[in-house]
């Protein structure tokens, strides 16, 4: 009968950590659960997916929607994987993301001993005290390249000697207030938060080689709410930024442009939008049924990308214009591998062509297959999955255990009814069966998987042809 949690279970004992990430994004909110796998492949368990209410421009404004459904993504998450969410690491992006450059400095008592990992903490635990503007907060210190005693270009300074240990950092910031408020939908939805990432660097984990990063890449993740911008050279992160424009802007567009609904805005979008106008011809028309029983709508397609390609255009430009501060103009900062999109609004048809053609870079969409096992769901190599893919991965490298089989949760419970033991007697040939009929408490109930609730079935039929 129910195997498939018993073998999830002894696999369990020689994976070290089962990892929890959650997109929370504009659009949708995404739980996934996975490991990695003895080639070293991330082997997603499970998947979740709500539609996401409560959060504008990747930032929360309605705790009580955002909290319901990131509840409803656990419990999908929890239900296809036979696994029990304890904590999660969550992606932050919205507008009031910033970056800053630092440089600071320790001295080390003794130059003759040896550069650690505590010297290191040390300097970014520094970092963190930094004074910020009232009502920020730092999220991430994220070394670049460091100096030992004047000697400057070092990447790795473990291992060295030296009294004086500088470093340059990129310091990401963004608002307490939006932090907290993420926090607190995650603690009301019955979790705990083990990390927070920013989302462009979750991406970019999902769907950079190491190559395209010491060659020089930004990634531009084009989501709901917002698009992330993250740029690499010499393998190291150079810069991010977070645009607080992405697909729904279109969507919003195509409402107003053409006069219908957000639904059919957003369907007309998908099924027929196209970010280069000059493809379709006068006459292709697409009708959209009227509301209540009004006239259907006629809406020529030229019109519909020349609108999607205004505003693609409009977004794009945004994130170049934050390429050039970053200074890929500058010979020695060019970045050689180009843009990679992915999220949802690089699944725009010819929005590849269109960034090409704007920046006169070479551009590919990025899929986060190249760190899944080999058999996982096509579905999950979309570029929609992309930060939830790479928040997974990052939170494997915090070697958390994120999740606990189900069937272990249930195995020390003790059976304290009566009717249950009766049924237990009358099906005791049937050893299939018998894991499965411990009485569970009312919160494991609500979180049955579709299978436990079968069992249930058979039990209810025993007990009345009794």
């Amino acid at each position: 009968m129910n195997t498939q949690g018993v073998i999830l279970d002894m696999d369990h004992s020689n994976t070290n950590s089962i990892a929890v990430g959650l997109d929370i994004g504009t659009t949708k909110i995404v739980a996934m659960i996975g490991r990695k796998n003895e080639y070293g492949k991330l082997e997603i368990l499970g998947v979740g997916k709500a539609k996401s209410l409560g959060v504008h421009r990747g930032v929360v404004n309605n705790i009580t929607q955002t909290i319901q459904s990131i509840q409803q993504a656990v419990l999908e998450a929890e239900n296809d994987s036979d696994y029990k969410i304890n904590d999660v690491v969550v992606g932050i992006a919205g507008q009031h993301i910033r970056s800053i450059q630092h440089s600071d400095y320790i001295s080390r008592e003794n130059a003759e001993e040896v550069i650690g990992e505590k010297d290191i903490d040390e300097l970014i635990n520094q970092v963190h005290k930094l004074a910020m503007l009232p009502g920020e907060e730092i999220i991430h210190v994220l070394p670049q390249e460091f100096k030992v005693d004047g000697q400057s270009e070092i990447k790795e300074p473990i291992g060295m000697y030296g009294g004086r240990l500088e470093a340059s950092f990129h310091v990401v910031v963004g608002q307490a207030a939006s932090i907290r408020n993420l926090g607190r939908c995650v603690k009301s939805a019955g979790l705990e938060l083990s990390g927070l990432t920013l989302e462009p660097l979750a991406s970019a984990d999902a769907v950079l080689s190491q190559e395209e990063k010491e060659a020089g890449v930004a990634l531009i993740d084009i989501g709901g709410g917002t698009t992330d911008l993250a740029i690499f050279k010499d393998g190291i992160i150079r810069h991010t930024a977070v645009i607080p424009f992405g697909g729904n802007v279109i969507t919003e567009d195509i409402k107003e442009g053409c006069s219908i609904i957000e639904k059919q805005a957003e369907l007309l979008k998908v099924k027929f939008g196209s970010a280069w106008p000059g493809e379709n011809k006068e006459n292709e028309i697409v009708s959209i049924p009227g509301l209540r029983g009004r006239e259907p709508k006629e809406i020529s397609l030229k019109n519909l990308s020349k609108i999607i390609h205004a505003r693609v255009v409009e977004i794009i430009e945004q994130v170049y214009a934050e390429i050039k501060l970053y200074g890929h103009e500058d010979s020695k900062k060019k970045l050689i591998a180009g843009i990679v999109l992915t999220g949802g609004g690089s699944q725009l048809k010819h929005i590849k062509q269109l960034v090409e053609y704007i920046t006169g870079m070479d551009t590919r969409i990025g899929f986060p297959n190249e760190h899944l096992a080999g058999d996982s769901n096509e579905e999950l190599s979309s570029p929609l999955y992309a930060t939830a893919v790479g928040l997974v991965m990052n939170s494997i490298r915090n070697n958390t255990k994120s999740a606990t089989p189900i069937v272990e949760l249930k195995k020390p419970e003790p059976i304290f009814e009566e009717p249950k033991v009766v049924v237990e007697e009358e099906i005791q040939e049937e050893e299939k069966v018998e894991p499965e009929t411990t009485h569970e408490s009312a919160e494991e109930q609500i979180k049955k998987s579709f299978f436990d609730k079968y069992i249930e079935k058979i039990k209810d039929f025993l007990d009345n042809a009794e």
